[in-house]
């Protein structure tokens, strides 16, 4: 910034001429980048990440800490996977440290599959060096000589970028046989999976990496034990292996001193949906959801209503109105009917189905199961077919008990977490909007307007401006108008496509 320009200005002024700085930003200023910390760098650039401190943890590391030392400190900030299952990132080093067998592995989850998530790609493809250096340090912190990023094929700039800065590093002397002088060898390598979602759970990918199908295993022995090719592995997100450099170089101090008691450090979400700002908002943990959705993310457009939020992806669930006071850490989201999960925050207003939700969810984990173990691979059919039933307005009494009960049996018999956590979606929506499935099954009615099977379309002829754009969007050509006149549907054309809802600005629609 011109000298003169932050000499001769405050803050205030700078807001009036229109160049405010970054923290006087809404979306920007109650962020706290520790993860994102290099965010706008040159991603290809070994040099400019070197030239933010890059790589001095690594170097610290292998200098001047020894492996114990390393384990201590990420015992001591309280980094908890970022995964979603939040189990403590130093004891998970430790285990596998304390573990059994010479030849040992580590290695990046980037298997990146909920709907509405991007947090991980977005690290991969702008600062894929804070990953390498992370794994570095894991690898000395436990004994691994070998690596893998499992990413997925279908993020094909982070697979190019995080390659390239292999091969950077490699000629750097970071990654090798005698990395900087120090004696310690690791190599790295990057494992393209073919995008199933049940390979983010940590069994299956492994499986994936030895050249089999991914299909989860049931645990114990874990994976720090027995692992990839039954060597003790720590797996890692990005999220949390992006936080470990930080760590090191800040002190575990430093990082525990963010946070709530038992949730420590930040946590990056992608917030998207029905939300004025979408992108990747990084924040304290213990941030309320309010804060989130209205200070960061900006409101609800349209001046329509905030509904829910959904937090966790398919495994998740979604948290109505009133919690959106709720801080968000691991313990005070699971108390509201959620889980942190990887991050995915999905904003939803109030022309939102919360019956149509859980389906949507359900279809996906049911169409991404592995198959192998019934109460998943049937349990989430049946399901899936109640809620396509009530949807549909084929929905009958005794419905939501049977759905509870269905639920009951596919989180306790199922093999893995996609199965054990895949009723979330529909636990949650029958707490806290129990009564938007009575109206679906018993008035055949979707209060949100958006089961196209329950709706039966009008034109308000009071509220019509007499525009024609329904007219002009609408796909069948069921919607009669002429200028200056209102519109009217012929029903007999009308394919309940929704069209016209979606389109006409002044909610003329019903």
């Amino acid at each position: 910034m011109p000298e003169e320009i932050h000499s001769s200005s405050t803050g205030n002024e700078r807001v009036e001429k229109g160049i405010p700085y970054l923290d006087e930003i809404r979306f920007f200023g109650r962020q706290y980048p520790i993860v994102l910390r290099n965010r706008g760098i040159d991603p290809e650039s070994i040099d400019q990440y070197i030239a933010r401190d890059g790589y001095r943890a690594a170097v610290k590391a292998l200098h001047e800490m020894s492996p114990q030392e390393i384990v201590t400190v990420i015992k001591r900030s309280g980094l908890r996977g970022r995964g979603g299952a939040g189990f403590p990132t130093g004891r998970k080093w430790e285990l596998c440290a304390g573990a059994g067998g010479g030849l040992k592995y580590v290695i990046c989850n980037a298997d990146e599959g909920d709907p509405g998530a991007f947090m991980d790609r977005a690290v991969l493809e702008s600062d894929p060096h804070s990953v390498l250096e992370g794994m570095i340090i894991a690898a000395r912190a436990v004994g691994a000589h070998k690596g893998y990023i499992y990413c997925r094929a279908e993020y094909p700039m982070a697979v190019r970028r995080l390659e390239l800065a292999i091969s950077q590093a490699r000629a750097y002397g970071l990654l090798g046989k005698d990395i900087l002088g120090s004696g310690f060898a690791f190599e790295l390598d990057v494992y393209r999976g073919a995008g199933a979602f049940v390979c983010g759970e940590e069994t299956a990918l492994m499986r994936s990496i030895e050249g089999r199908r991914g299909m989860p295993r049931p645990r114990p022995p874990f994976p720090v034990n027995r692992g990839l090719w039954n060597r003790p592995t720590v797996i890692n997100n990005v999220e949390t292996l992006a936080n470990i450099p930080s760590i090191l170089l800040q002190g575990d101090a430093w990082f525990a001193a963010l946070g709530t008691a038992k949730s420590k450090g930040t946590k990056v979400f992608a917030l998207t949906g029905d939300v004025n700002n979408i992108g990747l908002v990084e924040v304290p943990m213990g941030t309320p959801l309010r804060t989130i959705i209205y200070d960061i993310g900006g409101g609800i457009p349209k001046k329509r209503k905030f509904k829910a939020v959904q937090l966790g992806g398919p495994s998740g669930g979604c948290v109505p109105e009133a919690f959106i006071d709720t801080p968000v850490d691991y313990e005070s989201i699971k108390e509201a009917g959620a889980i942190m999960g990887s991050g995915g925050m999905i904003v939803m207003d109030d022309h939102t189905c919360m019956v149509d939700m859980a389906r949507f969810f359900v279809d996906f984990i049911q169409d991404e199961s592995c198959g192998k173990c019934p109460p998943c691979r049937e349990g989430t059919r049946r399901m899936l077919d109640i809620l396509e039933g009530i949807t549909q307005g084929r929905g009958e009494s005794g419905d939501l008990e049977t759905l509870e009960e269905l639920c009951q049996a596919v989180g306790e018999g199922a093999l893995c977490g996609l199965g054990q956590t895949a009723p979330n979606p529909v636990l949650s929506t029958l707490r806290h909007f129990r009564e938007e499935y009575k109206v679906h099954i018993h008035e055949k009615r979707c209060p949100a307007k958006q089961c196209g099977a329950l709706l039966r379309f009008e034109v308000d002829q009071d509220r019509c401006q007499k525009c024609g754009i329904c007219y002009k969007g609408c796909p069948s050509d069921a919607i009669r108008w002429k200028k200056n006149e209102p519109a009217w549907i012929d029903k007999e054309k009308c394919t309940r496509c929704m069209t016209c809802i979606a389109t006409c600005p002044f909610d003329a629609i019903f």
